[in-house]
């Protein structure tokens, strides 16, 4: 597997752990009128192991993407 490959392949985990954090939040929270943006002002309860269990995967990823990034524009400088 080339890097691209690589790259691509940790973009497409970030987008997973994106969307399994807002299904998760759409599971939680209702939405405002609009139905767009969270309503937040009924101070919903939202179980803190789980909110942190999908951040970290959300940071995991964007560090690695971060990683592979810094490594190919070094090697271009």
């Amino acid at each position: 597997m080339n890097e691209k490959e690589m790259i691509e392949k940790e973009l497409e985990k970030l987008i997973e752990a994106r969307d399994a954090f807002l299904t998760y939040m759409d599971a939680h929270i209702p939405k405002d009128d609009k139905g767009i943006a969270f309503d937040f002002s009924q101070e919903p309860t939202l179980d803190a192991k789980r909110v942190y269990e999908h951040f970290y995967k959300l940071d995991y990823q964007a560090r690695k993407i971060r990683g592979f990034m810094v490594a190919q524009l070094a090697s271009k400088a």
